[in-house]
């Protein structure tokens, strides 16, 4: 496997990730006008657990609070704010992960077979962009996430299953535009990828336990896999700032440049 060709797919992999611009999108595009296919079941698990690290270094403290808190609260009936606050999240995530969950599994074929389709991924993409361009019109609020929250913004992180919805900007709008202060609502759809990226990683472990992978590969396989982590750390930790700001729709004018490009490409 070309090195320069790893390095770039890591970064593809890591920034798109996490920035509202849609990673199965890129990797669509990537594919049919750059010729990097996939390059096998080793190299997508290894840098899913890239980008899935670097979410769990960035929120390892809210990710740790989120495991123990239920345990303290429900077995030793402690009730502090913020152990009841870091319970109700670990509820708040499993509740926003049953979505994408079941349509992930009901409809697996269906949606495998939509990747090859890149006027599908052109038509998602502007769908994107306009949907971080309308962030901004979204008036700032700093309501709390509830039951009924979570699970919306777990409907969105489903629909984000199409190859040219953003993951990331799909849920962060949903609870903007719900009423979740956006700098919790970003934090929650990250938090809320874990399960997703995960359950994603996990099943493709079956077919690369069935792959041959040589040990000379390896190392390819770890270069794939730190590269998508230190580009996914920067990816959230810009997205982070970038929302605070209220500045989303600078990918949205992105992603309109891409569709652009994209389509005179495709047509001509």
């Amino acid at each position: 496997m070309d090195i320069i060709k790893i390095i770039l797919l890591g970064l593809v992999q890591g920034f798109t990730e996490f920035l509202p611009i849609s990673s199965s999108g890129h990797l669509v595009l990537a594919a049919e006008f750059l010729n990097f296919h996939e390059e096998g079941i080793a190299f997508e698990v290894f840098v899913h657990l890239g980008t899935l690290f670097s979410v769990l270094l960035v929120f390892r403290r809210d990710i740790f609070q989120m495991i123990v808190a239920p345990y303290r609260v429900w077995f030793k009936g402690e009730r502090d704010q913020e152990l009841m606050r870091s319970t109700h999240w670990t509820v708040y995530v499993l509740i926003g992960t049953i979505p994408a969950g079941v349509i992930g599994l009901i409809f697996k074929s269906q949606i495998e077979a939509v990747f090859s389709n890149v006027l599908l991924v052109i038509l998602m993409l502007f769908i994107t962009g306009t949907l971080m361009i309308l962030s901004k019109y979204v008036k700032e609020s700093t309501a709390d996430i509830s039951y009924l929250k979570s699970f919306l913004i777990g409907c969105a992180q489903a629909f984000a299953i199409l190859p040219g919805i953003s993951r990331s900007g799909s849920t962060i709008v949903t609870g903007m535009a719900l009423g979740v202060d956006r700098s919790e609502a970003a934090r929650f759809s990250f938090i809320l990828s874990i399960p997703a990226i995960l359950g994603a990683t996990v099943l493709k472990v079956r077919d690369l336990l069935e792959s041959q992978m040589l040990a000379d590969e390896l190392w390819h396989l770890l270069l794939g896999a730190t590269v998508a982590f230190g580009s996914g750390y920067l990816a959230i930790v810009w997205l982070l700032d970038v929302v605070r700001k209220g500045k989303l729709e600078w990918f949205g004018y992105y992603c309109y440049l891409i569709v652009l490009m994209t389509s005179i490409w495709y047509l001509n």
